[in-house]
């Protein structure tokens, strides 16, 4: 593949995977609006495991809490917020897993995979997330996130598997609603998309395990620098701007997308 495209591929997907604007929706429409050739799921794959290590290097120091509980946890005691955390992040995965799954075996994943899909996700939960960013109170820290609260949040980020919708911008969004201030609704998001990506990286990688070569193990390595580094710019440059900035930025952006594919769509 040529080192333009994998750049491309990088860069949208390092920079729009942990911004409330769609990362799959916009690698998507790549193919379909540029014309060139998709991809692949050995791209998708080493895009995927980019982004997962930028975030677990920005926010090491609660992965590592998350891990040191991770033990505490599996012998039965949630006694520590390390082992609080784990339980918490196990909690809000469930959802997403068995809905992803219900939708790979239904062919429903591929169904949905069009413009007009994705304009309407774009522009419906920009809105959706310009309300409860609004509306929400500030009263809460990622401390207070509770297990019924993960359970929650794993509900609204099944939502995400529709195309358009964002994953981080729908679980920034249930965590505003619950009284989460911005820079901890957007860690909670966050740390959410690692036992995530690492499950859907997981399954993409089983799927591509047999068909890899050398030539697309090579393109796979570059992708996964380039993806990494934009993600870990992009995550650090939202949350330095959260501190005092809203997420009103990101919806004009997404009403502003959403009505350019509408156009599109339905020209």
């Amino acid at each position: 593949m040529p080192v333009f495209h994998l750049m491309l591929v990088a860069l949208i997907q390092g920079i729009t995977e942990f911004l409330p604007v769609s990362s799959s929706g916009h690698l998507i429409l790549l193919p379909s609006l540029t014309g060139m050739e998709d991809q692949g799921q050995v791209i998708d794959v080493a895009v995927h495991v980019g982004t997962l290590f930028a975030v677990v290097l920005y926010f090491w120091a609660d992965v590592r809490e998350a891990l040191a509980g991770t033990g505490r946890l599996l012998r039965g005691r949630v006694d520590t917020p390390g082992a609080k955390l784990a339980l918490c992040l196990a909690i809000a995965t469930g959802p997403v897993i068995l809905a992803g799954l219900a939708m790979k075996l239904t062919g429903l994943d591929d169904a949905l995979r069009s413009v007009t899909v994705i304009a309407w996700s774009m522009l419906v939960f920009g809105l959706v997330l310009w309300w409860a960013d609004r509306t929400g109170k500030d009263h809460k820290q990622a401390a207070d996130w509770t297990p019924w609260e993960a359970l929650k949040l794993g509900l609204w980020q099944a939502v995400a598997l529709i195309p358009g919708t964002s994953r981080s911008g729908i679980t920034i969004t249930g965590a505003r609603r619950m009284g989460y201030n911005r820079s901890d609704a957007a860690r909670i998001a966050m740390l959410m998309s690692i036992p995530t990506i690492l499950a859907s990286g997981t399954l993409l990688g089983l799927e591509v395990a047999t068909t890899a070569n050398a030539a697309a193990a090579r393109d796979g390595a570059i992708a996964a620098a380039m993806a990494f580094v934009a993600a870990l710019g992009a995550l650090s440059l939202m949350m330095r701007l959260l501190r005092s900035v809203s997420f009103t930025p990101y919806v004009v952006y997404r009403i502003i997308f959403g009505v350019i594919l509408l156009v599109i769509a339905y020209s």
